[in-house]
């Protein structure tokens, strides 16, 4: 298994484009502050180190969710956390881009 895979970048079923025809969310998963100082336009903020005890809340919004972060590490991760919860989800790598693919 390579890198890619590892965090949810390979093998996409599809792309961020189809989420968004879906009415996806974009979940950010770095810090306040790292938010603060650049994001998506109406993205949440998530941190990674919460977004497990957010999995309800997550799944009462009823869409899809494309997660980011700067690089892909950690939205590669919360997207595991999302999918082994059940939530339809795909790792959209950095934030910026995934703003360059909106």
């Amino acid at each position: 298994m390579g890198i890619l895979s590892m965090i949810g970048l390979s093998g996409k079923s599809e792309s961020v484009q189809e989420f968004m025809n879906k009415g996806a969310v974009i979940i950010d998963v770095r810090t306040v502050g790292e938010y603060r100082d650049g994001h998506i336009k109406n993205s949440k903020n998530i941190p990674l180190d919460i977004i497990s005890s957010k999995v309800e809340e997550i799944k009462k919004m009823n869409k899809p969710v494309i997660v980011c972060c700067r690089s892909g590490m950690r939205s590669g991760q919360a997207n595991s956390i999302l999918k082994n919860s059940g939530i339809e989800c795909m790792n959209g790598g950095g934030w910026q881009s995934l703003e360059g693919k909106l």
